[in-house]
């Protein structure tokens, strides 16, 4: 069993969200206007804390200390979990990887629907100096390194070759983990991600009037514009589990901007095509994904990654963090999608090429 407790200020897992019943009080609208009072109950239920259907697996929290630095993560407590062999084989892993300014807690909806759904184990860290891990020291910054937080908390829970998820920062860490360590990964889901530099390429009317001016402050300027148009996305679904979800790891990260700071440094100058080309060398299933509004990681930055992993975008509905307010959305993706059902296809065949004895990383001690 993982140990270590929540991080701090930590909600409880949401496969696991408390109820509650909707307010009562006087009808204000009267029998005439039904289509009114539809709008209207539609608009309360946004607000009510109770869900139709959470699901069966949580997300247990624990830590692991690398150099003297804690970081936290979460796995899904589903332990019976087995492979698609069926019983008695070993399950399908998967790490879910968080963006910028995000943590692994913010993801943990989605991932406990995977695990629900798939039948796979899934772990969700947080990355040093976001969600409450310790951050690296600015001259231990470095992609590698993130990616070796990875490979500690995998060891730590004793995963077995895993399908890496990424998400925005998260995307160009799942592609230096995948490249670093190709005889434990069965795939890359590849989402909105910053691997590739294009989406540093900053067009419109905002980057041309700041540039004018402050000629390096202009495409900051832009991504800020387009973080916080992306920001009503995350109205879409339940909007009081999105918030609850998202705001533990928020109220950290304030707390520790300063020791994030290194890695958006490092996001700026990354260039990670070398290691996408060398990852279609060796046939590792990659699946990209965006959020068709996307405007942080723009069509553009898609279309680039496409042509150097040489495969198609899956165009998702939403924009730049579809996940946070839809969790159940990868899942579907994975489920019902002629290129998520394809991806599954390659993900098995891979995993029964390692051998039994490969399928486990050992134990740390």
């Amino acid at each position: 069993m993982v140990t270590g407790g929540p991080p701090p200020d930590a909600t409880p897992a949401t496969g696991s969200t408390p109820g509650g019943a909707e307010d009562g009080g006087t009808t204000l609208i009267d029998a005439g206007w039904r289509g009114g009072t539809r709008v209207v109950t539609a608009a309360r239920r946004q607000y009510r804390r109770t869900i139709r259907h959470a699901a069966d697996v949580e997300m247990v929290s624990g830590t692991v200390r690398m150099d003297g630095r804690r970081l936290w993560f979460a796995v899904s407590d589903n332990e019976d979990a087995y492979g698609p062999d069926g019983p008695g084989s070993p399950p399908i892993w998967a790490v879910n990887l968080h963006g910028y300014f995000g943590g692994g807690e913010m993801y943990w909806r989605e991932s406990a629907r995977l695990a629900e759904r798939l039948g796979w184990r899934v772990v969700n860290p947080s990355l040093p100096g976001f969600g409450g891990s310790d951050p690296l020291g600015w001259e231990q910054v470095s992609m590698k390194a993130l990616a070796d937080q990875v490979a500690t908390v995998l060891d730590r829970v004793q995963a077995g070759p895993v399908v890496v998820l990424g998400h925005s920062m998260g995307g160009a860490v799942a592609v230096q983990y995948a490249h670093d360590h190709p005889g434990h990964t069965l795939g890359v889901i590849y989402r909105d991600g910053v691997a590739t530099p294009a989406w540093k390429q900053r067009h419109g009317p905002l980057p041309a009037v700041v540039s004018s001016f402050a000629p390096d402050v202009a495409p900051f300027a832009d991504m800020l514009a387009a973080a916080v148009l992306d920001t009503p996305d995350l109205l879409v679904g339940r909007l009081y589990s999105t918030v609850r979800s998202v705001l533990p790891d928020i109220r950290r990260n304030v707390r520790t901007m300063v020791g994030a700071m290194p890695v958006g440094n490092l996001l700026m100058a990354a260039d990670l095509r070398p290691e996408i080309t060398a990852l279609v060398a060796q046939g590792l299933p990659i699946l990209a994904e965006w959020g068709c509004f996307d405007r942080v990681v723009n069509s553009a930055t898609a279309v680039e990654f496409a042509a150097c992993a040489r495969t198609d975008v899956q165009w998702l509905p939403g924009g730049h963090s579809w996940m946070l307010a839809r969790p159940k959305g990868q899942a579907d993706v994975l489920r019902y999608l002629p290129s998520g059902r394809r991806f599954i296809r390659q993900v098995e065949d891979r995993w029964r090429d390692f051998d039994a004895a490969d399928r486990s990383f050992p134990a740390v001690g």
